[in-house]
């Protein structure tokens, strides 16, 4: 749950797997424990319970179903690619309206892109490698000492110019 925290329940195309989110990130929230039966029992108390078959969630996902994060990353790129297209309606929409003025077709439009550049983030923030740490940088990139650090000392030796 920690490192999915940039998906959302709007994010799911089925009704049921968005509640289902919702209740896990709810369980995690209150920092109760996440098996089969508590997110039954949380399914339960949202009204989830006429679309849950209990069997099929207490069985849990196939043991070859893959990393959750992984399939977290394909339902966010659907999310986008669906907003990008809901976007594009809407702006048609507006283009094909002959009562629309200019100043409304660009208004809309510039709030339309707004909902896309918003998952867009969020997809680039779970697909981006972390960043690194300025700490860890200058350790990593200081050339290793072989000894305690000198000072020089003024020398007699040198002329003065």
């Amino acid at each position: 749950m920690e490192r999915m925290r940039w998906l959302a329940d709007r994010d799911f195309s089925d009704a049921l797997h968005a509640g289902l989110w919702t209740c896990l990130t709810s369980l995690h929230r209150r920092g109760a424990a996440i098996d089969p039966v508590t997110v039954l029992w949380e399914a339960q108390q949202r009204g989830l319970a006429t679309e849950v078959v209990p069997a099929e969630l207490l069985d849990g996902p196939p043991a070859a179903a893959g990393s959750a994060v992984y399939w977290g990353e394909r339902v966010l790129q659907r999310a986008v690619l669906a907003t990008a297209y809901e976007v594009g309606c809407r702006i048609e929409a507006f283009a094909s309206d002959p009562v629309s003025t200019p100043y409304q077709l660009v208004l809309g439009s510039r709030r339309a892109l707004a909902d896309l550049h918003a998952v867009r983030t969020r997809w680039n923030h779970a697909t981006s490698p972390p960043p690194v740490t300025k700490r860890a940088r200058t350790r990593s990139s200081a050339p290793p000492r072989a000894g305690p650090p000198h000072t020089a000392a003024p020398s007699a030796s040198r002329p003065s110019r």
